[in-house]
């Protein structure tokens, strides 16, 4: 597959993905995760690879989620959820290099990475409830399995931004260092990695993904469940709007 919104190498046993979209902060589209799930999933099942690096070009952003511009006109994007099972599905580790912010969707690819390695200056939060961009299920729960549920909440209710430091201290990410040594790092887990018995850490992380597998279901049942025509109206409009025109949402005739 010939890739227009990534970048994919595979070099001494490190297949790395890059979201090539530092015009758009990184955001994705329908096309890019369909692209980056191609490439892990091809990543997944050869031979020559034995870990997988997720990160975003530039030094700006890791990746700021879904294209906000796309969701205004209509184009929600629905496969996100799809590329989270993706990176748990592949049995080879992941580790995201968090080059920058992690907002939103790109916020949830790196907590779902098996290692985040971030520099300093990258910065992590959820953006949804600002835009009126719903997730559900597994997605958000997955998040208080990681740092507890109190923190968690805050998280995603609030939209708050928190450095890299204090996701350290909150045990959502394992290693902080400058940028000027961010590629060192993630490769020394790397390497760590590749001494590994490949068999081993296939298992190891079959174990740890089954606790999800009783809510990995749930994906879209609270959006229906709730708001069954959420997608495309005046509340999703207003969040997509404001954030285009640089202002603050006025969500208070819906609640």
């Amino acid at each position: 597959m010939q890739y227009r919104d990534i970048l994919y190498e595979i070099r001494e046993g490190v297949a790395r993905i890059t979201i090539n979209r530092p015009h758009r902060m990184n955001s994705f589209t329908q096309h890019t995760l369909d692209e980056l799930t191609h490439a892990v999933e091809s990543a997944a099942v050869d031979r020559d690879v034995g870990v997988l690096v997720l990160t975003g070009a530039g030094d700006k952003a890791f990746c700021t989620g879904g294209d906000v511009k796309e969701e205004e006109e209509g184009k929600l994007v629905r496969g996100e959820y799809n590329f989270h099972t993706v990176l748990g599905q592949c049995l080879k580790p992941v580790i995201a290099r968090v080059n920058g912010y992690a907002i939103g969707g790109g916020n949830h690819m790196a907590y779902f990475c098996d290692l985040t390695v971030a520099a300093e200056h990258a910065i992590f939060g959820q953006n949804g409830p600002r835009v009126a961009s719903p997730a559900s299920g597994h997605v958000v729960s997955f998040l208080a399995r990681q740092i507890g549920h109190k923190r968690a909440r805050e998280m995603w209710m609030t939209c708050r931004r928190y450095t890299a430091r204090q996701m350290l201290e909150w045990g959502l990410v394992n290693s902080v260092v400058p940028m000027e040594r961010l590629d060192e790092e993630v490769q020394r887990y790397c390497d760590e990695l590749l001494m590994a018995s490949p068999t081993c850490l296939k298992i190891l992380k079959a174990s740890f993904e089954a606790e999800f597998d009783a809510i990995r279901g749930q994906r879209y049942q609270f959006v229906k469940m709730i708001a069954p025509n959420f997608a495309g109206g005046e509340e999703q409009k207003e969040g997509a709007r404001a954030f285009l025109e640089k202002r603050k949402p006025d969500f208070s005739r819906f609640r």
